[in-house]
């Protein structure tokens, strides 16, 4: 039962199901202040809560003044450039296009990983079970519609162009962690102190490109909202982070567990915010993302025969 609950496959459905708890959370925040903000506030306290789950301080601090830029370079692509994009990007797209573009992340990491890991990459069995995932996502989002928030063709496409990248950037960013494994340098130390600089240098920017203290009252759902969002990323990342730097985990495969976010995002949705119930089209959704992740355990379990 131990072995079960430490396997990569329990703890990647468990990290999924805490980030799919997101959706609501940010939904209340934003109410109350702007996404720059309140992403750079969330994620430095996410940082914070991880630091006392620390294992060593002295390695720690060896390995941030052995290792600073690689933890530079995944705080800029993991948090910084990834939430920047994500956040700018919603604001120009909404509705089921931004569901469809974020709910595939998992072939962007796929294709990140195939051009820069030599030990992953795309096959067609992979890459027909990322498909049927992918129609899933489809058919979840389009019960929506497709909207562009009354923007220009070129505010739609900008949009939609930061929306691609940010999903680049967080298969670049999960490539990275990936890849220093061989430092030795702890995950959890990693995680901590690259969701303080990424989220500290989000809330600067905030302060250059929005007003996050003009017109907002604190009130207690966004405390609420903000606490438990800080908890979600900071155990979310940790157990992500420890995942990828287990041996045999492939980044391209760890990710494919990402295609059920969105089903548990929309059990949250209708359990939490009124008014919102399933469809036909969200039910079919569903069950293509639920095959698609029987077919990636399937094919796992004749390799390891």
């Amino acid at each position: 039962m131990l072995s079960k609950l430490k396997s990569t496959t329990f703890l990647a459905i468990l990290a999924c199901l805490l980030w799919s708890t997101a959706f609501v959370g940010i939904k209340i925040g934003l109410e109350y202040t702007t996404p720059m903000q309140f992403a750079g506030t969330r994620f430095f306290l996410s940082g914070l809560m991880i630091l006392p789950l620390v294992a060593s301080w002295k390695r720690l601090w060896r390995d941030l003044k052995k290792h600073f830029p690689v933890f530079l370079k995944i705080a800029f692509f993991q948090t910084f450039v990834l939430y920047t994009l994500f956040y700018q990007g919603i604001n120009l797209v909404e509705g089921a296009t931004t569901a469809i573009i974020i709910g595939s992340q998992p072939l962007f990491t796929a294709l990140v990983a195939h051009v820069t890991m030599k030990n992953d990459l795309l096959t067609m069995r992979k890459f027909r079970t990322i498909a049927i995932g992918i129609i899933g996502i489809v058919l979840v989002a389009l019960e929506k519609g497709l909207s562009f928030s009354g923007n220009t063709l070129f505010g739609q496409l900008a949009g939609i162009g930061m929306l691609i990248l940010a999903n680049v950037a967080s298969g670049y960013g999960n490539v990275l962690v990936s890849k220093q494994s061989s430092l030795n340098i702890s995950p959890v130390g990693l995680s901590s102190v690259q969701l303080i600089i990424g989220g500290a240098a989000l809330f600067l920017v905030s302060l250059l490109v929005e007003q996050p203290f003009s017109g907002f009252s604190f009130e207690w759902p966004y405390y609420a909202s903000l606490f438990w969002l800080s908890f979600l990323s900071a155990a979310a990342f940790s157990l992500w982070f420890t995942l990828l730097n287990r041996p045999g985990v492939k980044v391209s495969d760890l990710n494919i567990w990402k295609f059920i976010i969105p089903v548990f995002g929309a059990f949250f949705s209708w359990l939490i915010i009124p008014d919102e119930a399933p469809s036909v089209l969200q039910i079919s959704g569903m069950l293509f993302i639920g095959l698609s992740l029987v077919l990636y355990n399937f094919q796992n379990q004749k390799k390891q025969v």
